[in-house]
């Protein structure tokens, strides 16, 4: 089975070299975000104002040769100014669709949870079906299609928690985080006269990214891996400092993050160790404790940990 041929090795390594040099020491972050765009999934990516969050997003749309849209978020955005609207047209007698930002490839929801639960729920339709439909029409979104959005952790005021069925639509949740004292300071060489995103070049186009993302559902996943990443999923159900666990949505979402992960790192075949390592960017925003257990100190990051101590691993035995 041809899949993560060595072409499609050295383009996504050259993608990522991309991202990096708008983006410093940032190279785990950078894996799942193309980890997330080869599944086909979206992004949270939960931090603090500066961090480097657009950037990101806007370097990769560049870098596939995307179109890019960007929302801003605040209590005042209606569900339409997302979707688009349907206008009268006098001269020819009928409403005319006049499309929304959503229309893209690359969607920039920046501070999602400034935006009511009304907006908010706009989005669902289009991140899990991939259409949104205004006045009774359906409107397909193009493809690929890779909505990504940012929220404050620290910032509450004037903000909507995002409901639990949302955040179950966002493949991986991750945060950048500051860069360390080498980055920064490499940052501010590299930024001295010129930012380093006027001379990003595109690397591959979209018709490429949707071939890897047909490539990607061909990697290989063993039964016995499949169980072990059942297994886990199941657990964090049973847990008993887990009010809420992994949905069956979580479950297919770790597989293709899986087989994605596996795909950028030039296998054709899923890993114990790439489910162990996705598992709390996929899985860990879509659980929530129990009040007891988080009030004593409990929380996902240690659940996760005692459920892989509790899952054997299976182990392949070559004669």
């Amino acid at each position: 089975m041809e899949t993560a041929t060595q072409s499609h090795v050295e383009t996504l390594a050259r993608l990522k070299s991309n991202l990096e040099s708008c983006i410093l020491g940032k190279s785990a972050e950078i894996e799942l975000l193309l980890t997330a765009m080869l599944a086909g999934g979206h992004v949270l990516l939960e931090d603090v104002p500066g961090t480097g969050k657009t950037v990101l997003i806007k370097a990769l749309a560049r870098s596939i040769h995307g179109q890019f849209r960007r929302i801003q978020c605040n209590p005042d955005l209606l569900p339409t100014d997302i979707t688009g609207v349907s206008i009268y047209h006098p001269k020819e007698e009928k409403f005319l669709f006049r499309s929304g930002p959503i229309m893209t490839n690359i969607l920039l929801v920046d501070e999602i949870n400034r935006a009511t639960t009304k907006t908010q729920s706009a989005l669902l339709e289009a991140m899990e079906e991939r259409h949104i439909t205004v006045d009774g029409d359906l409107h397909e979104l193009p493809s690929p299609f890779l909505m990504l959005a940012t929220q404050n952790p620290i910032d509450f005021e004037g903000t909507y928690t995002l409901p639990e069925a949302q955040l179950d639509r966002f493949m991986i949740k991750l945060s950048l985080g500051y860069p360390n004292e080498a980055a920064e300071k490499q940052m501010i060489a590299s930024q001295s006269r010129v930012h380093p995103m006027e001379a990003l070049q595109a690397i591959i186009d979209t018709n490429q990214v949707l071939e890897m993302q047909e490539q990607v559902r061909q990697v290989h996943m063993d039964d016995a891996v499949a169980d072990y990443l059942v297994t886990i999923s199941r657990k964090t159900r049973d847990h008993q400092a887990v009010f809420l666990g992994a949905s069956p949505r979580a479950t297919l979402s770790l597989v293709l993050a899986s087989k994605a992960y596996a795909f950028l790192h030039g296998r054709d075949y899923v890993i114990p160790d790439d489910i162990k390592y996705l598992a709390p960017f996929v899985l860990g925003h879509r659980m929530i404790l129990q009040m007891e257990a988080r009030m004593d100190g409990v929380t996902v990051a240690s659940v996760l940990r005692t459920i892989f101590e509790g899952v054997r691993v299976p182990v392949r035995l070559e004669k």
